[in-house]
């Protein structure tokens, strides 16, 4: 009943960027927060960037300074912008929402456990 697909992973050189695009679709009634995790290989899933619904955004220390989260509400889209691009930033990126959705019965019920299906993303040294 709700999607999230993301977009824009590729391969980059070292001190590249890329721009990662993610649309939330579906049965929403609203979007608490947005948030970009990632899993390198052999790695636990680990939080990257997040943006409530009231404006705030935070950052993990490894991309402080370098990864800008931003968010349109009206598209329900969430991007990250990613600059200075380290080798160890290559991971799969997912998109998570914690999100009221509505439920076969027509109210909006709570989850924290939407994802996308992860893109890729290669940088090379």
């Amino acid at each position: 009943q709700v999607q999230l697909v993301e977009s824009g992973g590729g391969l980059v050189q070292a001190g590249g960027s890329l721009r990662l695009s993610c649309v939330a679709s579906g049965r929403i009634f609203s979007i608490k927060t947005m948030a970009w995790y990632r899993q390198a290989p052999g790695k636990k899933r680990e939080w990257v960037a997040q943006f409530t619904n009231d404006g705030s955004t935070n950052y993990a220390d490894s991309v402080k300074g370098r990864f800008t989260i931003s968010r349109d509400n009206d598209k329900n889209t969430v991007n990250l912008q990613m600059n200075s691009l380290k080798p160890e930033d290559t991971a799969v990126y997912y998109c998570n929402a914690d999100l009221f959705a509505f439920n076969s019965g027509g109210y909006p019920r709570r989850s924290n456990d939407y994802w996308g299906q992860g893109t890729q993303v290669t940088v090379s040294s």
